[in-house]
């Protein structure tokens, strides 16, 4: 069997079928063309035709009448084999049509598939020339921030190049300031030394001149020129604050103490100061007694000297303080003397004012001064070794000016720093104090 086709949408379809016997049997018989359209498509089949099967057939009676027997039997087998044929030709004709629908079936889906695939590579195509429209504008964007930030860091670099010739010339302004506060550093220094060997040249002259019978003249033109406390020495003119000497009224014991020759109108005699911690204060009863320290930093003036000074007019107290966040206080005394050495330097304070407290953070009534090696408070404990630095303790209450001295970030929950209670609290230590003194009639 041979089969010649050729389909696709909207194509016609010619078929001719048939086995070599059968093209044998119909030479002799006329054939007839038919056609078969299914969908889009047409199929054509040649067949033998009916009136030249009957011409056959009539052939197949007169043979049978000339040669009945022998000729009627063939052509009954002829006819069969031509009923075969066409059945198997339909049969096959069938199975043609199934497999062309299911082609056409096929050959749809992918054309839908394919229109499918079409649109998709369209979106996507669609959306990749949109993306490279976006990743442009990005590109062009970037380009610009870079254009200005290159700007920016050269409007940087020129302001740092500014900064740095400022800085330089600066650097030498402060150079040439420091050159200069050494030279009147060193001026002032030279001037109080003048100053000083003025004195003593005075004094000395004064001796050299004075007689057996202007004794007691001498003796009060020499108490016009030693000085018992700041406020005198302010009083004569001397109004620069720094390290003076002081003598004690009818006796040769002098001291250096620091002279504040400007806060709140000077002449204020520093009795204590803290400020570095480079001085130790927990100290026995005599250091304390005599005093210790340098007063151009942190120092106790003297327990003795003190008291002796305040026992001869009324003096003020002002204690000023300062903690690690750049604050400030003061504790303002009306009243303020120490007992005598007996007496254990007793403190007596009256008449508080200031921004340290409405109370008084050195316990009242006045209490006796203890040391290390003196437990002079009212606590069964030992106060001063307990809290360390010598101090007017109660009961170990809420003062210590001379505790241990704890630098920034160490000083807070230090029960035995340098604390005023009533200003910081009992746990903060502060990071400078001054204590000082002068007639309550400057």
């Amino acid at each position: 069997m041979q089969l010649t086709a050729c389909f696709f949408l909207g194509c016609s379809v010619l078929l001719a079928a048939g086995y070599n016997s059968f093209s044998k049997s119909m030479e002799t018989i006329g054939k007839k063309q038919y056609q078969v359209q299914h969908g889009s498509c047409s199929y054509t089949f040649l067949l033998p035709e009916t009136d030249n099967c009957r011409s056959s057939t009539s052939y197949v009676s007169n043979a049978v009448q000339r040669d009945a027997p022998l000729d009627y039997d063939d052509s009954v087998q002829r006819l069969q084999l031509l009923e075969n044929i066409m059945e198997n030709n339909t049969q096959w004709l069938m199975k043609v049509l199934n497999q062309t629908t299911r082609l056409e079936l096929q050959l749809l889906e992918h054309s839908l598939s394919t229109n499918k695939l079409e649109r998709q590579i369209s979106d996507q195509t669609n959306e990749i020339t949109k993306l490279q429209e976006k990743n442009s504008f990005l590109e062009k964007r970037v380009l610009e921030m870079e254009d200005k930030h290159t700007l920016q860091l050269k409007s940087i670099k020129d302001e740092k190049d500014q900064l740095q010739v400022l800085v330089a010339r600066q650097n030498s302004i402060i150079e040439e300031l420091e050159k200069q506060l050494v030279t009147a550093t060193v001026n002032n220094s030279v001037l109080q030394k003048q100053q000083h060997d003025l004195m003593e040249t005075v004094h000395n002259l004064l001796t050299m001149i004075s007689t057996p019978n202007s004794k007691n003249n001498f003796i009060a033109k020499e108490e016009q020129i030693s000085f018992k406390d700041c406020a005198e020495a302010f009083k004569s003119g001397l109004t620069t604050s720094g390290i003076y000497t002081l003598t004690v009224s009818n006796t040769v014991q002098e001291k250096k103490a620091y002279c504040d020759m400007e806060t709140g109108g000077g002449g204020w005699t520093v009795i204590q100061r803290r400020e570095d911690g480079s001085v130790d204060f927990h100290r026995t009863w005599k250091e304390y007694k005599m005093g210790f320290g340098d007063p151009a930093g942190e120092y106790w003036l003297g327990n003795e000297f003190v008291s002796q000074l305040t026992n001869q007019k009324r003096y003020v107290l002002k204690i000023h303080l300062k903690d690690w966040e750049g604050n400030e206080a003061y504790a303002l005394y009306d009243h303020f003397s120490l007992a005598s050495e007996e007496l254990k330097y007793r403190i007596y304070l009256k008449g508080l004012t200031g921004t340290a407290g409405k109370i008084s953070s050195i316990s009242q009534p006045g209490n006796d001064f203890s040391t290390k090696d003196a437990d002079n408070d009212k606590c069964i404990c030992k106060c001063s070794q307990m809290l360390t630095g010598g101090w007017w303790f109660d009961a170990c209450g809420p003062s210590n000016l001379n505790g241990m001295y704890y630098p920034l970030r160490q000083n807070n929950n230090k029960f035995n720093g340098i604390k005023w209670y009533y200003w910081k609290g009992s746990g903060y230590s502060l990071k400078a104090t001054t204590m000082m003194i002068r007639p309550a009639d400057f």
